[in-house]
């Protein structure tokens, strides 16, 4: 399919859709799909914070300054949200996104769209959340969105641009679709692993450029780290089958310039929280929010000294998160690293590491 953006939704099909997770990113995009005219079966565990935005239209917890728009209905009750809605946007964490799709996969439909919306990894089999709907819901065609997607300028209409991967045409127009507006484009791609793994990745260099920030760091220093992430990443996952080209994309390089470059995105502050001298456990317990990278940093640690991938940055954010390390004595190792190859795939593998 061609890696165009849509045009505006205005005037297009009006679709129920359900938004399953009520954090800062569940919220975007319930806001988004409002706003297209859609109508949001938005699901959430707390039946005080659903209550509070069928009263007030905010939600207080995560996005205290936005009011949401349309035709949002705020629920508890994850079955009749699945059963109401022909698309289904999971935004649950994925420490608990199989066990709640798992849970309820008889509400789900054959040929049901179900599009994940979540960054990270599951631990046990190091699977990927498009992996798990795959095992959880073989029936439903499934898909992921990813980008550089700070959900706080997407729900101020700052102009936004995502990727949706999947194998299906229809899947992929249907939620250029849903979404797509004048200030949120939806390109498309196929590589649904690629693009996953990319937006999974990219919260362990956030972490690193938020401690980089806090050493106050120069730009060069920055700039280094963020293209030495970018290298590291794409070669972890071209050697588990993804495509390198995607990492040249949205999901790939653009999602690592926005997490890596701002405050707003939570593995950055917490890395900069980390480099300010807080302990990782006050760190999380100060963002109150899921920082998907601290979880992820250990399995792709594992899984690359499983398949014998060198990833200097992994490895040594690893040190200093979970082995007490000093956060200058890695720098130091990691200047005296091997200068191997600058971009990925263009020396003859003889040269790389």
């Amino acid at each position: 399919m061609p890696d165009n953006p849509t045009p505006g939704n205005h005037g297009a099909n009006s679709y129920d859709v359900a938004v399953l997770g009520g954090g800062s990113f569940g919220t975007a995009m319930a806001k988004v799909l409002g706003e297209n005219g859609h109508v949001v079966h938005f699901w959430m565990r707390d039946e005080a914070q659903a209550e509070e935005i069928r009263r007030t239209r905010i939600n207080r917890r995560y996005m205290p300054a936005v009011t949401l728009q349309g035709d949002i209905q705020p629920t508890t009750d994850l079955a009749e949200a699945v059963r109401k809605a022909e698309i289904v946007l999971v935004a649950i964490p994925s420490k608990a996104f199989r066990s709640v799709i798992r849970e309820h996969s008889s509400e789900f439909r054959d040929g049901q769209i179900v599009v994940s919306l979540t960054k990270g990894i599951e631990e046990h089999g190091f699977k990927l959340m498009s992996e798990i709907l795959l095992e959880e819901l073989p029936r439903c065609r499934s898909g992921v969105l990813s980008g550089p997607n700070l959900a706080g300028e997407i729900v101020n209409r700052e102009l936004t641009a995502t990727v949706i991967a999947a194998k299906d045409p229809d899947v992929r127009r249907t939620v250029q679709e849903l979404l797509g507006c004048e200030y949120f484009r939806v390109y498309a791609n196929v590589d649904i692993y690629g693009v996953e793994l990319a937006g999974a990745l990219k919260n362990i260099y956030a972490i690193v450029a938020g401690l980089a920030s806090a050493l106050n760091m120069g730009e060069n220093a920055k700039a280094m780290l963020i293209t030495r992430g970018l290298a590291e990443m794409s070669r972890f996952a071209v050697s588990l089958g993804a495509n390198p080209m995607t990492f040249m994309g949205l999901a790939g390089v653009g999602d690592l310039i926005a997490t890596c470059t701002s405050s707003k995105s939570r593995n950055f502050r917490v890395g900069y929280a980390i480099g300010k001298g807080q302990k990782l456990e006050e760190a999380v317990q100060e963002l109150g929010q899921v920082a998907e990278g601290i979880y992820t940093l250990k399995l792709v640690r594992e899984k690359s000294e499983a398949i014998g991938i060198y990833m200097p940055l992994v490895r040594g954010l690893y040190e200093i998160l979970y082995e007490s390390a000093s956060i200058n004595a890695v720098i130091n190792s990691l200047m005296m690293a091997v200068q191997n190859s600058d971009v990925e795939f263009i020396l003859p593998r003889t040269i790389t590491q």
